[in-house]
């Protein structure tokens, strides 16, 4: 062979491994990146061929899937009463992708995922068309009917825990939105999908998990677990050295109390009128850092609480001086918390003091209800002792049954409820309408099967000075506790 012949042919040898190279590349280095990219059409049309596994509550399917007359998509995802399910299902559209269970178990509804290899197999053997499998949840449908319902036109939102296991029995939050409005690709779709973005009432944020709050009075029971853990606290009902008025340390600026009797007022008598100068003053006793490692153990400044939809993290400051600890300590400066994160307070309380994990995911099963997979119980930490967990039990029972407590509208009959008020101020010079917060845990003598927590971040035609936590939230969390105390029996 001549020279210039065997240059040509070493360069189209190079030119043919360079397109092997790339070829290899593009399949299997970059597959997966590839098939999931916003941009590939085809993963969508995909998605839609087949008829999408289900979301399961108490047995029965909460979606569905309808068939279109789209040339590209043959199915398209419905769903049951949308927007009270919409905080737990997400959205699953043909033109705006998903999110949350909908997109987190896409493989599994989808029907592709590798679990169910062995499922798609048998399919091209026997002939039976593709299906996606179930994701079944933790949720009570009464729980989140309740919740739903007592929230109504407020804006706000609620989470129930069963504090024995850690599972959610209940998440919503209001406003909401219906997930089938922009299921489609047709043109009212986006229209829907449009009018949701520009809302600025935010209908697609799931405030139960995703939305951040001062917490208020609520968090006064970290600041007693706290003081308790930390031996500051060794009596409930013995007096404590607390002044009227109480000044913030390094300042001239007193603590204001909208409670009367809370001089030298016992740490049981101080939750249930809700002292502020008595817990301004035990978390200053307790100091920053053993106030935050209590917090911490509760769940604040965890980024990573998945539910599987993971959570934002609730803040407790890990730098802040004195005063503003004491303030932190009643749930102001700029301590702020998820609603499932009070949820979880209260549940740690509930079981004695220890924690688990919150999940609302029970099982995956395949297309034909074999289970691929089995979420159990996990503890996640221990905030505080039992015998300590049972005093702060004691006393948010006594917020309740006091007839001076704060929570009286939270008792159920034939049920021992546990529960803390809080009213929390916000906006520059408290100039915005407060959020009205409540946490509680209901009680018979087979123990403790719900913890739950409301907020309520604005309630329309109610006047200013009747936005309390006892008011407004008390009575959605006992309609949430009794719908779960009544699914028992």
């Amino acid at each position: 062979m001549n020279k210039p012949l065997r240059r040509i042919a070493i360069f189209c040898g190079l030119l043919v491994l360079a397109l092997l190279i790339r070829d290899n590349w593009l399949q299997y280095v970059r597959a997966d990146e590839l098939n999931s990219h916003k941009y590939n059409r085809r993963v969508q049309i995909e998605r839609y061929a087949y008829e999408r596994g289900n979301i399961i509550v108490d047995g029965k399917p909460i979606t569905g899937s309808a068939e279109t007359n789209d040339t590209d998509f043959k199915y398209k995802r419905t769903y049951v009463d949308g927007p009270m399910w919409a905080p737990v299902t997400g959205y699953a559209s043909q033109a705006f992708d998903a999110n949350q269970i909908e997109k987190l178990e896409d493989g599994v509804l989808t029907g592709n995922s590798d679990q169910l290899f062995f499922d798609r197999t048998m399919a091209m053997f026997t002939g039976d068309q593709k299906r996606g499998g179930n994701v079944v949840t933790t949720l009570s449908g009464a729980a989140q009917k309740a919740a739903y319902k007592g929230l109504g036109s407020k804006k706000g939102a609620v989470a129930a825990i069963d504090p024995k296991t850690g599972k959610i029995l209940a998440l919503a939050s209001t406003p909401s939105y219906d997930p089938s409005s922009f299921a489609g690709y047709a043109g009212k779709d986006e229209k829907a999908w449009n009018a949701l973005e520009k809302d600025k009432e935010k209908p697609k944020l799931n405030r139960a998990l995703r939305e951040v709050y001062p917490p208020g009075s609520t968090f006064k029971v970290v600041t007693a677990a706290a003081a308790l853990e930390h031996g500051e606290i060794d009596d409930i009902n013995a007096a404590t050295d607390t002044p009227e008025p109480y000044i913030l340390p390094n300042t001239r600026t007193p603590m204001v109390n909208h409670a009367n009797g809370c001089k030298n007022a016992s740490l049981m008598k101080a939750l249930e009128v809700s002292c502020n100068s008595v817990f301004a003053k035990l978390g200053d006793q307790v100091g920053r850092d053993k106030m935050l490692e209590t917090a911490q153990k509760f769940g604040f400044n965890n980024p990573e609480i998945d539910t599987p939809v993971r959570a934002a993290a609730s803040v407790y400051n890990k730098t802040m001086n004195r005063s503003s600890n004491a303030l932190s300590s009643i749930g102001q400066f700029d301590t702020a918390t998820t609603p499932l994160q009070m949820a979880m307070v209260a549940a740690a309380i509930a079981n004695d003091g220890k924690l688990m994990k919150p999940y609302m995911i029970d099982q995956l099963e395949s297309p034909n209800l074999d289970v691929i997979k089995k979420n159990e119980p996990e503890e996640m930490s221990r905030p505080l002792s039992q015998k300590n967990a049972q005093l702060l039990q004691q006393m948010m029972e006594n917020v309740v049954e006091s007839p001076s407590g704060t929570g009286g509208k939270a008792k159920i009959d034939g049920a021992t409820v546990g529960g803390k008020t809080g009213t929390a101020q916000h906006g520059e010079n408290n100039s915005k309408r407060p959020y009205a917060w409540f946490i509680s845990y209901a009680k018979t003598d087979s123990g403790s099967p719900v913890a739950v927590a409301v907020v309520v971040e604005d309630s329309s035609g109610v006047s200013r000075d009747d936005i309390t936590g006892g008011g407004l939230a008390g009575p959605i969390a006992r309609d949430v506790m009794q719908a779960v105390l009544e699914s028992k029996k």
